[in-house]
């Protein structure tokens, strides 16, 4: 779902000092930027910023970067790093297109992929951050033994996931289709788009890989 413009976002974001400008800088170099050799984490598509603050927070030996392409989200994801004092978080204002760009081989050790647009037709496949072509990426910056942790709420996305992670051949270490009744610690942080989805009882499904 877009969200609408919010007017002078984009300066806000070239001001923020919890905003990465030049990403591409820093492939290679993100424990260094960060100033320390702690476990480095990434959220695609992080939204307002409620499931990457709260890992943030709960965790803070985990660097955390959140990537989001929409301006006017990104906004209020900076707003709450700001206003929870977050040392360990920063944001990557950009779409993804190849991971590879932002992050050297082995780089991080855990990617998080929470309620992804579905893009429903079929000519977007090309486009879900769960194609074959992504997934591949993904695991070439994840270290051995890094995941990659993916939600949704969508049973078509999350069958074209499974059929792509079957292609690749990947190992599926946990899967559920029912998220809130697994009693597996990835329901304990929620996303916004989670906490909605529950309430109207929809069943969250749920997948891990380990490289």
């Amino acid at each position: 779902m877009r969200l609408r413009n919010v007017t002078g976002s984009r300066d806000v974001i070239a001001a923020s000092p919890y905003v990465i400008h030049e990403p591409e800088l820093l492939k290679g170099k993100w424990k260094e930027h960060f100033g320390n050799d702690n476990p480095v984490v990434l959220e695609i598509g992080c939204g307002k910023g409620k499931f990457m603050c709260d890992m943030a927070g709960e965790y803070p030996d985990r660097m955390m970067i959140g990537i989001e392409g929409q301006e006017s989200v990104i906004v209020r994801a900076a707003e709450k790093i700001r206003d929870a004092g977050l040392w360990n978080t920063y944001l990557v204002s950009s779409y993804v297109r190849d991971i590879r760009d932002y992050f050297e081989d082995g780089e991080l050790d855990r990617i998080f992929l929470n309620f992804s647009d579905p893009w429903p037709k079929a000519r977007h496949a090309r486009r879900r951050l769960t194609c074959r072509e992504n997934l591949e990426g993904y695991m070439d910056v994840l270290k051995d033994g890094g995941y990659i942790e993916f939600k949704t709420d969508n049973d078509d996305l999350f069958d074209f996931t499974l059929e792509e992670i079957d292609a690749m051949g990947y190992n599926i270490d946990i899967i559920t289709r029912d998220l809130a009744e697994s009693g597996l610690p990835a329901e304990e942080i929620r996303t916004e788009y989670e906490e909605k989805f529950m309430k109207r009882g929809i069943k969250i499904k749920y997948v891990r890989l380990v490289k």
